[in-house]
């Protein structure tokens, strides 16, 4: 029996339903919870969120071992599969729930981030400069059983097909040899 270098990373792309897909579909990631962090009130409802005045963003919580994949290749996703260029913003969803953020558990993850932002940055990959916050993880609040694995139960809906499946198509075609084999046809 092995044992596994458990590590988790916290990451707000926007809506949560997007990120969870993606990052649930990676190689040696063991689970991803949708939730809110970096606001100001505690146990916060989807209800609250979204009035975007309790200052939580949507976020998940990825589980994963760094002995298959480290926090570096999941920053690289994270930024290639959302926009990090926009304020409180990706595509049609609007307001600070819904900004880009990096929610660091330790030193070494904040100086990943910095470190992998500013390198971004000095290539121009990103036509506009990126806005992405990176503060320290605080309270991860799991959101309700319904947010859970929403692509996965509710892949017909529009909102999947129009918003999630764009971002799953590109996760195969840049990622492939990072995605779990048995996801790897459900990858769109």
């Amino acid at each position: 029996m092995s044992i596994k270098n458990i590590e988790i990373a916290t990451f707000a792309g926007g809506c949560f339903w997007c990120t969870e897909a993606v990052f649930d579909r990676i190689n040696g990631v063991e689970k991803v919870v949708s939730g809110y962090t970096g606001g100001t009130i505690k146990n916060p409802a989807y209800r609250e969120i979204c009035t975007g005045k309790t200052g939580h963003a949507e976020g998940v919580q990825i589980t994963f071992d760094r002995d298959i994949i480290t926090y570096e290749e999941l920053l690289e996703i994270f930024f290639a599969t959302h926009d990090p260029t926009t304020l409180n913003r990706q595509g049609n969803d609007k307001g600070t729930q819904y900004r880009s953020a990096i929610f660091y558990a330790n030193e070494d993850q904040k100086k990943k981030a910095e470190d992998f932002i500013a390198y971004l940055e000095r290539r121009a990959i990103f036509e506009n400069p990126i806005v992405t916050e990176v503060a320290e993880l605080e309270t991860f609040y799991e959101a309700e059983d319904y947010h859970q694995n929403y692509y996965e139960i509710h892949n017909q809906q529009p909102y999947c097909q129009v918003i999630i499946n764009p971002k799953l198509q590109k996760l195969k075609r840049n990622y492939q040899h990072k995605l779990k084999k048995q996801r790897l046809a459900n990858a769109v």
